[in-house]
């Protein structure tokens, strides 16, 4: 159970950063001496992010132990430092899948089950499973969201039992600048902050996000429409890197006012944040081949290793496009990019046209990483271009290939019938000596590494492709394994690394994980 509570919403229209400012408010306390966790709500009716597409929702993040979840937990590891696991999510899924179960094991002795008190109860319960001192809540979606409603009301009656003087609701909202006339509008701020105030909560704080800085006079006018003192209203402009964002709040007094709200002790002040987040980036050009491009965040958790490895974000190729091209237009497209990442994903959609960029980059030896899908779409290239399996492919997208190169995992097999499951969370792995994964890792002979998969090397079909641990021409080093291959390399090339698992993961501000700093590294001294 937390003793402080710090509830931030989201006005007018959604994507304006409120699992950034959360986890920058939460980063900004824990610096603060404060310990702090957090929870996101997301409000839709999947049991959890596992099922949803990416180029809707962005990517699906995974947590240690292996719960699958919105990208905003992703938001929460990278700033607060800490391991996010499944209690810090919450689904209306969940809840309602919960409350039903309950009332037809007859828990609820013939009362006639509602929204409120039985719905709203369990949240209550699942927001009081967690402990610390101050718990950050975002509630995802906009205020005004049907779906939203009941966590809202939820938190009003959580912040009536436990004391008002225990809460905070702090509002992010967007005010528009409107070019053809020239100033800012605040009518939809108004608007929200009174959607708010009719469920019954009244905001302490508001975060208004703008496209650039605001004018004090809208800031007054968004003060006394929305009921909240002028110094507790706070414009949030864009920034060019989200991790400033703390830094930012902090030059603008939020944790003075915070503290002051909900009489927290800070026990020492902070000038400077202590993370070590890059302020200059190296002027690489790495190309990610991926499927999903409907929105930006379908591959969040790499594309901010790379940056939190001091280079700018890789650009994002189609490898749909791919697919229609020949050898000389790839080449001409990927020769002005100094390294290549294949990242994971799901479906036949794009296949061959990976399969074409890593063919390329193994020729031509650019430095290649290869994640999850990504690792075995090089086992199968490999297999069909050194091997001569010409229609070598995984049993996902061809049942019949007669080379199953990668095939659906045993347990996958055993319980198809029933619905299966992903290997999903951290497991330790053995990683083999005198392999550049073993140096990667500071020779460290096993790491925790999370996964999201259900199909994986054929090895004991194919162990002739393999030698564990040894560079052994024309043949792909497994220079780490568990029951099953975790990762392949080539000694030959500047760094052809494929992982079965997720290192993007782990990846936190001022640490990011060692295999995006040795493929950075790599690219660096192959230029």
């Amino acid at each position: 159970m937390a003793e402080k509570y710090i509830i931030v919403t989201g006005g007018v229209l959604s994507g304006i950063g409120k699992g950034v400012v959360s986890a920058s408010i939460g980063r900004l306390l824990k610096e603060l001496g404060l310990k702090v966790n957090s929870l996101k709500i997301d409000p839709y009716l999947n049991v959890d992010a596992g099922t949803m597409n990416p180029n809707q929702h962005g990517e699906v993040f995974v947590t240690e132990d292996g719960y699958e979840a919105d990208l905003d937990l992703g938001h929460y590891e990278r700033f607060l430092g800490i391991e996010m696991k499944s209690f810090n999510n919450m689904t209306a899924g969940q809840v309602y899948k919960y409350v039903i179960e309950k009332e037809r094991e007859g828990k609820y002795l013939g009362a006639t089950v509602q929204m409120v008190p039985h719905v709203t109860e369990r949240i209550k319960e699942r927001i009081e499973e967690i402990d610390t001192e101050v718990l950050l809540i975002e509630i995802g979606g906009t205020v005004g969201d049907i779906e939203g409603e009941i966590f809202l009301e939820a938190v009003r009656e959580l912040s009536f039992e436990k004391g008002r003087e225990n809460f905070m609701f702090i509002h992010v909202t967007f005010v528009p600048y409107l070019h053809v006339t020239n100033e800012f509008k605040t009518k939809p701020t108004q608007q929200s902050i009174q959607l708010l105030r009719r469920i019954g909560i009244q905001p302490d704080m508001l975060l208004v996000r703008t496209e650039k800085e605001i004018d004090l006079s809208s800031l007054e006018k968004v003060a006394l429409f929305g009921g909240v003192p002028l110094e507790y209203v706070v414009n949030l402009p864009d920034l060019a890197n989200v991790y400033e964002v703390p830094q930012m709040l902090y030059e603008k007094n939020i944790h003075v006012l915070i503290s002051s709200k909900l009489n927290l002790e800070i026990s020492k002040e902070v000038g400077e944040l202590s993370w070590k987040c890059p302020k200059t980036f190296k002027n690489l050009k790495i190309a990610m081949i991926c499927k999903y491009l409907g929105t930006d965040d379908a591959y969040k958790s790499i594309m901010e290793s790379v940056f939190l490895s001091g280079t700018k974000r890789p650009d994002l190729i189609n490898s749909e496009e791919l697919e229609e091209m020949n050898e000389e237009e790839i080449r001409i497209l990927l020769s002005k990019y100094e390294g290549i990442i294949i990242p994971g994903g799901f479906g036949s959609r794009g296949i061959e046209g990976k399969i074409k960029a890593i063919k390329y980059a193994r020729e031509n030896n650019v430095p290649l990483l290869g994640i999850c899908l990504g690792m075995q779409l090089m086992v199968i290239e490999y297999a069909r271009n050194v091997f001569d399996y010409k229609e070598a492919n995984s049993t996902e997208f061809d049942e019949n290939t007669p080379y199953p190169v990668i095939d659906l995992m045993e347990e996958q097999k055993k319980m198809l019938n029933l619905g299966g499951t992903m290997r999903l969370g951290a497991q330790k792995i053995e990683i083999f000596p005198n392999t550049k994964l073993h140096k990667i890792y500071g020779e460290k002979n096993s790491v925790l590494e999370r996964h999201r998969h259900r199909y994986e090397v054929n090895y004991k079909e194919f162990e002739n492709m393999f030698e564990k641990g040894k560079n052994v021409p024309n043949k792909l080093s497994i220079s780490a394994m568990t029951d099953f291959v975790e990762a392949i390399e080539l000694n030959s090339h500047p760094f052809y690394i494929g992982i079965q698992y997720h290192p993007e993961f782990k990846t936190k501000v001022g640490d990011p994980h060692p295999i995006f700093k040795a493929f950075i590294e790599a690219i660096e001294k192959n230029k």
